[in-house]
């Protein structure tokens, strides 16, 4: 069997657990097989990332920060886009097939005993999400790496990645998001997200709500961690325009960064750069030494961010983002008007049946010129009618397309009829993976074949 063969094999049996979004907050059951594994996740340094948006981007600009350092990184981030060994990255590429392969032989002994214990106790066996994460540890620590950056699956506290104990704990903004599992208000949502703060460690915050202030001031206090936020400890200072992305001054927690390029768009990833620099300050620093000029200019230039603000096609130009929710929609269509010269967006949307359709639609109707009302390839997506009638209570000028292809040839269609147009395609992680590997087939690069 090849390599490929056995990692598609191990994809297959995670997807015959419970799904990643079948949640309870049972941490303890990931943390026994960790247990038998003799705790793999204690062998590196952790940089633990939560927050409701920018987690994934951050993640990987202190990934790559840190990688410049000379230092060997794990990154685990969720969802994937194509494949799911994208999730675990070992030095800023995903994981080999052989590498995740063996991970599984070695995890699947212990696997089989803890799903007996849980069934001996009436408990379901354990989940997707929580053997992707036990995978993603161990890889990481045959790697073996000296750093590891781990994304939050959901929340904090009892989410499965909380078997690391997190050096550095850093919290992206936090919105209201998956308010059924984490909280009806802010404050219960970063209440289980201060969960990841650790005895003794550095947190390191985005500018939050003030009701999300208090709570993770207190979680440190607790706990004897320090915690900076952003605005008073440290901040994005400035940012601009260039070519393929922008160009940004950061007033860190140990120095001034002046003129750093960042080849990502949107003002948003100038303020997930400036939370990324103070958490690698942190964790290399100690807070107190800044970046080396050199270092910092290679992990920012070499940092990259699928399926965010991704430009997949030109003539017309094609964008891809993963907005899911209000926030990352509101960040998508700042990013936009803020970054892009058009006068009309065409947007191809798509989300999930457990998101918040309405609000997403709210957020990108000021800068769409047509929407373009199609479904994601999922069990869980929203009907395209229902986001069409969404789209036409906004007052926005839509169609229904059966899938992504159909909804994005209309879409560049529509767009190659004036330079002034443009299309973006978001709503969903599923959506914008979709639409990745889409232009790549079909080569949107290469411009509009009518």
């Amino acid at each position: 069997m090849s390599d490929r063969s056995r990692a598609d094999a191990v994809y297959a049996a995670l997807l015959e657990r419970q799904g990643e979004r079948w949640v309870q907050p049972r941490v303890e059951r990931t943390r026994r097989v960790l247990e038998l594994l003799d705790d793999p996740q204690r062998t590196y340094r952790v940089v633990h990332v939560t927050g409701t948006n920018g987690k994934t981007s951050t993640s990987r600009m202190i990934e790559s920060i840190v990688r410049a350092h000379g230092l060997r990184t794990g990154l685990f981030t969720s969802p994937h886009l194509e494949r799911f060994t994208e999730r675990v990255m070992v030095d800023g590429e995903p994981i080999a097939d052989a590498a995740i392969a063996d991970a599984w032989d070695e995890v699947s002994p212990f696997v089989d005993l803890v799903d007996a214990e849980l069934e001996a106790a009436g408990d379901a066996p354990l989940t997707f999400f929580e053997l992707l994460t036990v995978l993603a540890f161990v890889a990481f620590a045959d790697a073996p790496v000296d750093v590891a950056v781990i994304e939050v699956g959901m929340g904090g506290s009892w989410d499965s990645t909380n078997t690391a104990d997190g050096d550095v704990a850093v919290i992206a903004p936090i919105d209201l998001d998956h308010a059924d599992r984490l909280g009806e208000t802010i404050g219960e949502i970063a209440s289980v997200k201060a969960g990841i703060i650790k005895d003794g460690a550095a947190v390191v915050s985005a500018r939050q709500d003030p009701a999300a202030e208090v709570v993770l001031r207190d979680a440190a206090a607790a706990r004897g961690a320090s915690i900076a936020f952003e605005g008073a400890d440290f901040a994005l200072a400035q940012g601009r325009l260039a070519v393929g992305g922008q160009v940004i001054t950061v007033r860190g927690l140990a120095g001034v960064y002046e003129d750093e390029y960042l080849p990502l768009y949107g003002e948003h990833q100038g303020f997930n750069a400036a939370l990324a620099i103070a958490a690698v300050e942190s964790l290399v620093g100690g807070a107190s030494q800044p970046i080396a000029g050199d270092i910092l200019a290679e992990g920012l230039a070499e940092t990259s961010s699928p399926g965010r603000l991704q430009l997949v096609g030109a003539a017309p130009t094609v964008l891809v983002d993963a907005a899911h929710n209000p926030h990352g929609a509101r960040a998508l269509a700042t990013a936009l008007q803020g970054s892009f010269d058009f006068d009309e967006w065409g947007v191809v949307l798509g989300i999930l049946a457990d998101k918040d359709a309405a609000g997403i639609v709210a957020a990108l109707a000021p800068i769409a010129a047509h929407v373009f009302a199609t479904a994601p390839e999922s069990d869980r997506a929203n009907d395209a009618e229902r986001i069409a009638d969404l789209a036409e209570l906004a007052e926005l000028p839509v169609t229904v397309h059966r899938d992504v292809a159909d909804a994005a040839e209309a879409a560049r269609e529509w767009a190659a009829a004036s330079d002034r147009r443009a299309v973006v395609i978001a709503g969903s992680v599923v959506l914008a993976g979709e639409a990745l590997a889409l232009a790549a087939a079909e080569d949107w690069k290469a411009g509009w074949q009518s």
